[in-house]
């Protein structure tokens, strides 16, 4: 069998749908085999847990094989940060689990195998790239509410704390009472209490949760969900550019290029 050939049958299996559920359905015993193992299991139950996580690490270690010879420039394997990720885990998890100094290591990256999900379905990718990318905008955000946080917690110690030092009794410990109030975990007991003495102090509360519970969420949800129409759009520029399929910006490229033919023929038409 010629090399091409060969490449061509491994290609077709690495794009096989088929191919593609059972490599996610063995991520997925993978990830139950890991936490199978926190529990005590009878003798026998464990050595059928060890030999099922040497066939899966074995597995694991043809997939890659596979995708390998099915790239068409082996040099561009490795060119994709992806195919990185999974080799490293697929190594590192073949390191023997049980009886060496590297023990540890080797459980904690069985654990991280289920993290091969991402690498395999493109909509998990996007939403971890989009987020990464998200990452700068939301920086100034998380400062910003860093500041509100700051501002509102020197306010409750101030007034708070004769009341409950345990939850006013200085700026750091009225910043975790301030995230307990953001997080809606039990936050009208602590306004009730200030209200015994402060009957206007729900106002700091509602401001506060207003800022922080739903503005500033909403600022969130708005930078990723923009970065995610962004990466979105670039995967779909890439497949149509794999597939040869035209773009949109080709179709108005096409638009206007028969458009300015029909004003040629017109303009001819009328000095005629």
């Amino acid at each position: 069998m010629k090399a091409t050939e060969l490449q061509a049958r491994f290609e077709r299996i690495r794009s096989n749908k088929t191919f593609e559920i059972f490599v996610i359905s063995v991520i997925i015993i993978s990830a139950l085999l890991v936490g199978a193992k926190t529990y005590d299991m009878p003798r026998g139950f464990a050595s059928v847990t060890r030999i099922l996580d040497w066939f899966i690490s074995a597995f694991f270690l043809i997939e890659i094989l596979i995708r390998f010879l099915g790239e068409k420039q082996k040099r561009h394997f490795f060119a994709n940060f992806w195919n990185w990720f999974d080799t490293l885990i697929v190594v590192v998890s073949l390191i023997p689990a049980d009886s060496t100094d590297l023990a540890v290591i080797g459980r904690l990256v069985r654990v991280f195998r289920v993290l091969r999900m991402i690498s395999i379905i493109p909509e998990l990718r996007i939403l971890l790239v989009s987020l990464v990318k998200a990452l700068p905008q939301l920086g100034y955000v998380m400062l910003l509410m860093f500041i509100i946080f700051y501002i509102y917690a020197a306010i409750g110690s101030t007034l708070f704390e004769g009341i409950n030092a345990t939850l006013w009794g200085d700026i750091t410990i009225s910043m975790l009472t301030l995230f307990r109030v953001m997080t809606f975990e039990d936050w009208t007991d602590v306004m009730y209490e200030t209200m015994e003495v402060y009957p206007l102090s729900w106002l700091y509360y509602l401001t506060f949760i207003f800022f922080t519970a739903f503005a500033f969420l909403n600022m969130v949800i708005g930078i990723v969900v923009g970065v995610m129409e962004q990466e979105n759009a670039a995967a779909r520029k890439e497949a149509a550019a794999e597939n040869n399929e035209p773009t949109l910006d080709d179709v108005m490229l096409e638009l206007k290029a028969l458009h300015s033919k029909v004003e040629q023929l017109s303009q001819a038409d009328k000095t005629k």
